[in-house]
């Protein structure tokens, strides 16, 4: 339940961008938020939203024990890390909300380690209007002491706090479901323009990829209910799928419109079919992977 935060925590942003400016404001609803941003301007903005304002890192520093890092570029989150950690006055916790990569938390974990400050990356899933009304979605990675101290603070401004594991995971799924909602962008675009090729309405093809059958079956069906339990008999096999990507390709050649992301998508079912797999269902690409990349799919079921 969100309340106000323990009076130990003295919270503070660095970084008063679209996205700091607007966890801080949420912050500010459940206690006092110090801030700083080079920019002047971002620190006056931030000023009228009730967020305390430093002119620069010392001053900041002397003020929080908590500072949470929202920050426009991976090498810049490993420089203030290393900064905070210079201070006299250093941080008891850093939650880094920016979006690094996942060596770029554990580089900055390290850091922190060595100062015995506590270090924990908490990407933010979602955009800057549920950032400010304070339902945001954290993926969370880090040491089990740190996420214990991260979790009740996130917890005021949070919907959905997942827990991932190790320092890094929290960053390196907010950086793979970026790269699916991207990607999959591309797709749409390409089918949609496959769609008004042909004359379909887009609120007519939204209603059919809107179904249950539509843009979720390869999430729930093939990966929740195939690949996670290697099941491949039945269903759609590698043939037929290969022959519907055979076919949507042509229809995009007679149409004019050019793929990028359907194309490359073609390529795993050649390579499955020329394996031998063409009878199992498509779910069964996913072992192309488990070889190239050492990694099991299939989950044992936990009583």
């Amino acid at each position: 339940m969100k309340g106000q935060t323990n009076s130990e925590h003295r919270i503070g942003l660095i970084g008063l961008g679209n996205a700091g400016h607007a966890i801080a404001s949420a912050f500010t609803r459940f206690t006092e938020v110090y801030g700083f941003d080079q920019a002047v301007e971002k620190r006056e903005k931030a000023s009228q939203t009730g967020v305390l304002v430093q002119d620069n890192l010392d001053a900041f520093s002397d003020v929080v024990d908590v500072a949470i890092l929202s920050l426009p570029h991976p090498d810049i989150s490993l420089s203030v890390t290393g900064q905070l950690l210079k201070q006299g006055s250093k941080p008891k916790l850093i939650i880094d909300t920016s979006t690094v990569t996942p060596q770029t938390s554990i580089e900055c974990a390290a850091l922190a380690a060595l100062q015995n400050v506590d270090f924990v990356d908490a990407a933010i899933a979602g955009g800057v209007a549920s950032m400010a009304n304070g339902q945001m979605t954290f993926f969370m990675g880090g040491e089990t002491r740190a996420k214990a101290r991260a979790k009740p603070i996130l917890e005021l401004v949070a919907a959905h706090i997942y827990d991932l594991g190790k320092i890094g995971s929290g960053m390196g799924i907010k950086v793979v479901n970026n790269a699916v909602m991207h990607s999959l962008m591309v797709v749409l675009i390409e089918a949609f323009s496959m769609s008004k090729k042909l004359g379909v309405p887009s609120d007519t093809f939204i209603s059919i990829l809107n179904r249950e059958e539509g843009l979720l079956r390869p999430l729930v069906h093939r990966v929740q209910e195939r690949m996670r339990t290697a099941n491949f008999d039945g269903g759609m096999s590698v043939t037929n799928a290969r022959k519907d990507s055979c076919l949507a390709l042509e229809t995009a050649q007679q149409l004019a419109v050019p793929l990028f992301a359907i194309s490359a998508s073609h390529t795993p079912y050649e390579i499955a079919e020329a394996r031998g797999l063409g009878d199992a269902d498509y779910a069964i690409l996913s072992t192309l992977w488990e070889d190239w990349v050492k990694v099991v799919f299939k989950e044992t079921n936990k009583s």
